[in-house]
């Protein structure tokens, strides 16, 4: 097999490998690559952990074939799977694997999809409207774009491109498929611009983009797998494993924070001198808020431009029960922990985040935690 015409350069290489480890070098450790892509952070986990099983999950079956010729010499330690990534429950079970150690998602678009003008993924590019990430199955951007009543299409504009000016856009495009089928990306790109206003057009990058996002989403069904899949890989990681996320949009990582979050609080009554069994947290945050891509990072690798990173540890319960159930009168809420360099731990770089400390009916925070949490290449 020839090389993907696409470019791959992993983001965040060396920040998840160093987030990663201390899971990856558990005895008998299964680590999950979610979003296999073209196998580049995948490939540098085998290198390092020569005793880690791979399960990698992708729907783009040409990501995988090309994912396979690059793991190859891996073969023996490795399980290539079709499946969309809200499937790990599924394919664990085909396995045989009762747990996982480490897992890694990385988000978005994949540089096989955003290079390939073919698949309809890129609005700089003509082809065919397409943007499916399994192109065997499924409904097709241009499917959604000539059959969706108007209210329909603004709906998917403004939830999932955060589209202002969705109503214009929707106006021009019934207008076009009336008179003809809408096939093109550039066709799109060209409508989607002559109906933004020309002020807003001169700030911002290109006026498409935020509607190819929208249909993107919604011909994947991104954002609903993101949902289920999240808590089915928190679910299935064992004591000490370690999970961590990687999203370019705001909310892929609205849905990310509030998953890990959620975990990482006491549900109990704050005022009790002891954890009430079931109610303790079950994470760690391992990053303070979503941890933003340094310059030389984004110097290298455009497209880390806007990813934020997250990262967890699942909670080993002995090790809970000794930090939780303390003497009577025992300070239920340390301060946060503090940033080090150290692997795995929280570093400086983070950002704080409005609202992310709440008390009550939702929660509180684990004694001794970090409260701050926060198109892939």
């Amino acid at each position: 097999m020839g090389e993907p015409r696409g470019t791959h350069v992993p983001v965040l290489l060396e920040r998840c490998l160093e987030l990663l480890a201390p899971a990856c070098e558990l005895p008998g450790a299964v680590h999950v690559d979610f979003t296999l892509g073209l196998g580049g952070h995948a490939e540098a986990v085998l290198e390092r952990h020569p005793d880690v099983v791979l399960i990698g999950l992708d729907r783009d079956t040409e990501a995988l074939a090309h994912a396979g010729h690059r793991l190859e010499r891996f073969a023996g330690r490795t399980h290539l799977v079709h499946a969309v990534y809200d499937e790990l429950p599924r394919v664990l079970g085909e396995l045989g694997i009762p747990a996982i150690h480490s897992g890694l998602f990385d988000l978005g678009v994949s540089s096989l999809q955003l290079d390939e003008a073919d698949r309809g993924f890129a609005y700089a590019q003509d082809a065919p409207l397409d943007m499916r990430m399994d192109q065997s199955r499924g409904m097709t951007a241009e499917e959604v774009v000539n059959t969706y009543e108007p209210g329909a299409l603004v709906r998917v504009l403004r939830q999932y491109g955060e589209e202002k000016f969705a109503p214009r856009i929707v106006s021009a495009i019934v207008r076009e498929r009336a008179k003809a089928r809408i096939t093109s990306t550039a066709r799109l790109a060209e409508l989607v611009k002559d109906a933004i206003p020309a002020a807003a057009r001169r700030t911002g990058g290109n006026p498409a983009k935020r509607t190819f996002q929208a249909l993107r989403i919604e011909v994947n069904g991104e954002l609903e797998v993101l949902e289920r899949a999240v808590p089915h890989a928190l679910d299935a990681l064992a004591p000490k494993g370690r999970l961590v996320v990687m999203s370019y949009q705001s909310l892929e990582d609205r849905i990310v924070k509030r998953a890990l979050t959620a975990r990482s609080r006491s549900t109990g009554p704050i005022d009790l001198p002891v954890e009430l069994p079931g109610t303790g947290p079950t994470l760690r945050l391992l990053t303070r808020g979503s941890e933003p891509p340094s310059e030389a990072e984004v110097a290298a690798n455009p497209r880390a431009a806007s990813v934020k990173l997250r990262a967890v540890e699942r909670i080993d319960e002995q090790e809970q029960g000794r930090e939780y159930n303390r003497a009577p009168g025992a300070d239920r809420e340390r301060p946060r922990m503090a940033a080090s360099s150290g692997s795995g731990e929280p570093r400086p770089g983070g950002r704080e985040e409005p609202g992310e400390r709440t008390h009550g009916g939702q929660g509180r925070l684990r004694p001794g935690a970090n409260n701050k949490g926060e198109g892939r290449a």
